[in-house]
């Protein structure tokens, strides 16, 4: 293979550029040209290429988000997008891609493989999600981001006695808030997988004052039905017979802007040089990803519009350790 392309998809994640970092100069090391390819599919479509050496992702690996940029392209789930894509990589004499990006990313990475282009993917998404790894690229600093909000909140909440809601990142998977809630001691976990009551999370934050606590800490995901804005609208309205209010924080994209921790940075650059690796090999079609610790390929057909559920009972733990 003599030119590879490498291209960030979907929602950014701290260690992506850590992962093109690691492609590019892995790539060069074995004599192969490399074009990164801005904003996502939407850049591939468009023929937005670049031509990277050593030196152009020089002083990259603790930047947050992605320097290639990323964008929503509704237009490559339909075939005469992907064929453009396709013709795009061939113009440029492009033989083989690796995506760094979450589900959707790699649903489109085994769209590309069963057109018979090869493509390698990278495990990377903060939710977590992503069947084929134990850990994406960005969870680790995502969780460490949340927690350290909710540390701070609760010096606040300790110090007047009140109840706080944090709203942390999720739309469809409550991963970040279960972890996140487990490792900062939150009294209440609201997930989109579990349907939640207010007049529930009223009862154990009014049983956490009564064992004594000076603070409680409710820990709700962005897409739960009862998220920050509607249990906040809940006890605003029902405060009287409540008999207090939820304090709300959302932490929205905070999550997703920190500098990689040094997991993620080593994690997206394990898996990245194995991508590289795989596709100049000559074993295309899979997701690179951890499983038990080690760096492991998944075919992109068993990943591809599946999702990774959440382990419940951790709900159970952690309703237990806030007593």
């Amino acid at each position: 293979m003599r030119r590879m392309g490498v291209v960030t998809s979907g929602g950014d994640a701290p260690g992506m550029n850590a992962a093109i970092r690691a492609v590019v100069r892995t790539g060069l090391s074995h004599g192969c040209e490399v074009f990164g390819v801005r904003r996502g599919y939407a850049g591939l479509i468009e023929g937005e290429f670049i031509r990277l050496q050593a030196r152009d992702v020089g002083g990259i690996i603790q930047q947050g988000g992605t320097v290639l940029g990323s964008a929503r392209c509704p237009e490559f789930k339909s075939a005469e997008g992907r064929e453009r894509a396709l013709n795009a990589l061939r113009e440029r004499e492009v033989e083989g891609l690796v995506v760094v990006g979450g589900d959707g990313s790699q649903t489109g990475s085994h769209l590309l493989s069963q057109a018979g282009f090869p493509v390698v993917g990278v495990a990377s998404t903060i939710d977590n999600d992503l069947c084929g790894t134990e850990m994406s690229i960005g969870v680790d600093t995502a969780l460490n981001v949340a927690l350290e909000a909710i540390d701070r909140l609760k010096v606040t909440a300790s110090s007047h006695r009140r109840a706080f809601l944090v709203e942390v990142m999720g739309r469809d998977c409550g991963y970040i808030a279960l972890m996140t809630g487990i490792a900062g001691g939150a009294e209440v976990i609201i997930l989109p997988e579990v349907e939640a009551d207010p007049e529930e999370v009223a009862r154990d934050v009014r049983a956490a004052y009564e064992r004594g606590k000076a603070h409680a800490i409710v820990v709700v995901a962005e897409g739960a039905r009862f998220n920050a804005q509607g249990l906040a609208s809940y006890f605003r309205e029902h405060h009287e017979r409540l008999g207090f209010e939820l304090r709300a924080t959302v932490l929205g994209h905070v999550q997703r802007g920190g500098a990689p921790g040094a997991f993620d940075r080593l994690l997206a650059t394990r898996l990245a040089v194995a991508a590289t690796e795989h596709l100049l090999g000559g074993e295309r079609g899979v997701l690179m990803g951890l499983r038990e610790g080690r760096v492991a390929a998944t075919p992109l057909a068993e990943v591809a519009g599946r999702t990774k559920p959440i382990d419940l009972s951790l709900l159970k733990t952690a309703q237990v350790l806030a007593e």
